[in-house]
């Protein structure tokens, strides 16, 4: 019997929700649904579940659902990604923590790769990011 081979991805990093003030997301889905500000900026913030790491992005930049699933490297899965009939829709990029990717799958389904090779995110008590945290 073969050896199982690891998944590309490491879990579900976020699931983003479109809305258009930011303020009013935090105030519907943490004050009165009981999620927690884990970060935030100007166009977006990380909310925090009860159980586990995926966190729901309040974002108010693109008016779609996105899946985003954390990879170790972005540029070695888009490799992946292309070599197992999947397609590269845009990037990599760079973003603030590391990089970036939109694929799709030989379905059409659509969804965003990202790695933190340049670190992850401080936070101030009130989730504000005050600096970054070095990979590793």
């Amino acid at each position: 019997m073969d050896k199982p081979q690891k998944s590309l991805f490491s879990y579900v990093d976020c699931i983003e929700l479109y809305t258009p003030d930011i303020k009013e997301g935090i105030e519907y889905y943490c004050n009165t649904l009981g999620m927690k500000v884990i970060w935030k900026t100007e166009s977006s913030a990380g909310l925090g579940l009860s159980e586990g790491i995926t966190e729901v992005v309040l974002q108010n930049e693109r008016k779609e659902l996105n899946v985003d699933f954390k990879v170790d490297s972005v540029v070695e899965a888009v490799k992946d990604i292309e070599k197992a009939g999947g397609q590269v829709i845009y990037g990599p990029f760079d973003i603030p923590i590391g990089k970036c990717a939109v694929v799709k799958d030989p379905w059409g389904n659509r969804y965003v790769i990202l790695d933190t090779t340049k670190g992850t995110y401080i936070t101030d008590d009130e989730g504000n990011i005050i600096g970054q945290n070095e990979p590793g």
